[in-house]
């Protein structure tokens, strides 16, 4: 019979590996992540129910953000495109280099051109739509999950009315949510090394904000740290509403915001690889290499989980103990033989 320890074990990894091939790694990061915010807020207010009403309103907030910005933005396309349009035409005329849009609608036709008919376009929407819808609805299941994990722990909450204690059930139980529970300790190790990543970063943002003189620069730098606690994915979200602010003012201010926060972008590769690797005492190329090969396995998911996992393989070996091999005993050849 196996044992609920290896069934454990097997178990975790059933879990990721299932969550890759069936593109569920969002899902299991919305999971970690809200469980770890609500595991924060509790040790700052000491009362489950308080943290979790203080977790829905910042959930709320952050939703209520998103759509308002996302409004805005779509309202204010054609505006910003019109302004942006002749500037770059005439820097474009300047060098010789003939552009095929004059205006925001000859922009929106080369688009459509150029992702195929409008038909095949329309259906590209619609696939993009039920993508997205897909995610939020996941990631809402997910943000329920961590709340019920967070109010109540465990696999086998009615163990104490079993009629055989030690029954082969709440063993197995026990084993698996051993093996999660270090699971998301290597998660809360990699994210306190991620909070100082995004401080790095915010830090260099502010200083791009502040001397480009953006508008809202304060509230473009507060969404910069609140974004870079999420590895990769954060920096890109924060990255494009700084462009777009950028590009209200001009396409100039536009174009040097975006070439300097993707130099920022690229050095966090090597931030991740360098800080995350020292927190979880792993060499830093051992780390780059977990990140390239989680982004291929499993795209922006598998970056954010490949130091995880990077860290629990060590975690769980260290706690297994090997037999002493002897040292190999030394032939002697006999004289005659030399």
């Amino acid at each position: 019979m196996i044992t609920p320890t290896r069934l454990s074990y097997g178990v975790l990894a059933l879990t990721i590996i299932l969550a890759g091939i069936l593109h569920l790694g969002t899902p299991l990061l919305v999971v970690l992540f809200s469980y770890f915010a609500l595991r924060q807020l509790y040790y700052l207010t000491r009362r489950k129910w308080v943290a979790l009403i203080l977790f829905g309103i910042a959930v709320a907030g952050i939703a209520a953000a998103a759509v308002y910005f996302t409004r805005t933005a779509i309202l204010a396309l054609p505006d910003v495109a019109d302004t942006s349009i002749p500037s770059a035409s005439a820097w474009a005329q300047k060098r010789q280099i003939e552009l095929p849009f004059t205006d925001f609608e000859s922009l929106r036709q080369v688009v459509i051109d150029t992702l195929g008919q409008e038909a095949q376009y329309l259906r590209n929407v619609a696939n993009f739509a039920k993508s997205t819808a897909a995610v939020l609805v996941f990631s809402i299941l997910g943000i329920v999950a961590a709340g019920s994990l967070f109010l109540k722990t465990g696999l086998d909450p009615h163990r104490g009315t079993h009629r055989v204690k030690n029954n082969l059930y709440s063993i197995c139980c026990d084993e698996v949510s051993t093996r999660f529970r270090d699971f998301y300790r290597s998660f809360a190790t990699v994210m306190g090394a991620q909070i100082t990543i995004s401080l790095i970063n915010t830090v260099l943002t502010a200083i791009f904000l502040l001397a480009a003189r953006l508008p809202h620069a304060p509230l473009l730098i507060a969404i910069t740290f609140l974004c870079g606690l999420v590895p990769i994915i954060g920096n890109l979200v924060s990255n494009t509403i700084i462009v777009f602010v950028a590009l209200t003012v001009s396409l100039k201010l536009a174009i040097s915001a975006l070439v300097f926060l993707v130099l920022i972008h690229k050095l966090e590769y090597f931030l991740n690889s360098k800080i995350i690797g020292d927190r979880i005492r792993n060499p830093g190329w051992l780390t780059l290499i977990a990140l390239i090969i989680g982004e291929r396995l499993m795209g922006i998911p598998g970056l954010i989980l490949a130091p995880v996992v990077l860290n629990y393989l060590r975690v769980e070996m260290l706690t297994v103990e090997v037999p002493a091999i002897p040292p190999k005993s030394k032939i002697r050849v006999p004289v005659e033989l030399q």
